[in-house]
């Protein structure tokens, strides 16, 4: 039996309101927002996408494993199963009791092979929660 956690219904191969939402950015921030966003999409053949809350989300079938969303003054990478991941980085931020998130401000370095590799963990994190393989 799988263990009961979040899902969302309505994630589709390719969302359109994505893009717009992105394109709606301000210049800077949308750009950090759309790499990241492209990294997360890339993550599989089973990577769906929706609109939650306002901000561009990634699923498996219907279970969210990580988002984007845009702020005044930075961009969050967020994961829906984050405190279950190892960040020997040190990126992610939240004290909550299963999401966390990696701030990126404009024109600070970000170690980009560490998120990449959170962002693939958690990819395969709620493919292992799914009991499913690619």
């Amino acid at each position: 039996m799988v263990p009961a956690f979040l899902r969302f219904d309505g994630a589709v191969e390719s969302e359109p309101a994505i893009d717009k939402w992105l394109d709606m950015q301000p210049s800077v921030l949308g750009s950090i927002a759309r790499r990241w966003f492209a990294v997360m999409r890339g993550c599989g053949t089973d990577v769906r996408e929706l609109m939650h809350d306002g901000c561009p989300t990634v699923c498996v079938t219907d279970a969210p494993f990580a988002y984007v969303n845009v702020y005044k003054a930075h961009v969050n990478v967020g994961f829906f199963h984050g405190a279950a991941l190892a960040d020997p980085a040190g990126l992610l931020e939240g004290t909550g009791k299963f999401m966390r998130h990696v701030k990126l401000k404009p024109g600070l370095a970000v170690d980009g092979a560490s998120l990449e590799a959170l962002i693939d963990a958690a990819h395969e994190d709620i493919v292992a929660r799914l009991d499913i393989s690619e």
